[in-house]
């Protein structure tokens, strides 16, 4: 016999308490818009390269965040430990072992595992893409030998240095911390 699940259409709220010792909600407005044009929330890695972490998950061992790149060429030849999601807000770029494309509006999954060279065409200002990365990236060279890494502890590193160094107090970097 199929049971049937009607909609509650009734617009009332759950009635009991939430499970115990749960992370609160976190909602960040204005991501796609506000965040991308305020520039001191952008964490510096180099010069032409930066990130906005919208969620730093140290118990799960995730981040989620923007990277932006503002110049063509090789960002990076890294290993996966965690699969890796991407949707690109802005501009485009490419793995040189692949042939595809990930340009505006493109989503793409990454395999935990895969080892790529990240490029961006010559033609590109500015790429922006969010990413949520699961474990880490282990950086290599061309035959992949390991020459440094970055996690959800590394970039929580790099986060809390800089907003402490553009006057944000803790509670800016708390915020985003599961």
């Amino acid at each position: 016999m199929t049971t049937l699940v009607r909609p509650d259409e009734l617009a009332i709220p759950y009635n009991k308490p939430q499970v115990p010792y749960m992370s609160p909600d976190l909602v960040h407005p204005g991501v796609l818009n506000e965040w991308l044009t305020d520039d001191k929330l952008w964490v510096p890695v180099t010069k032409t390269v930066s990130f906005k972490p919208l969620l730093l998950n140290t118990t799960a061992g995730y981040y989620i965040n923007l990277l932006r790149v503002r110049q063509s060429g090789v960002l990076s030849r890294h290993r996966h430990s965690g699969g890796v999601h991407a949707l690109v807000l802005k501009g485009r770029w490419y793995y040189l072992e692949h042939d595809w494309i990930a340009e505006e509006g493109s989503f793409a999954f990454e395999p935990p595992g895969e080892t790529h060279t990240l490029f961006v065409p010559e033609d590109v200002e500015e790429m922006i893409t969010w990413f949520h990365v699961q474990g880490g990236y282990t950086y290599v060279d061309p035959e992949g030998i390991a020459v440094g890494y970055e996690d959800v502890f590394t970039k929580l590193e790099m986060a809390r240095n800089h907003y402490k160094e553009i006057g944000l107090d803790a509670d800016y970097i708390k915020s985003i911390i599961r």
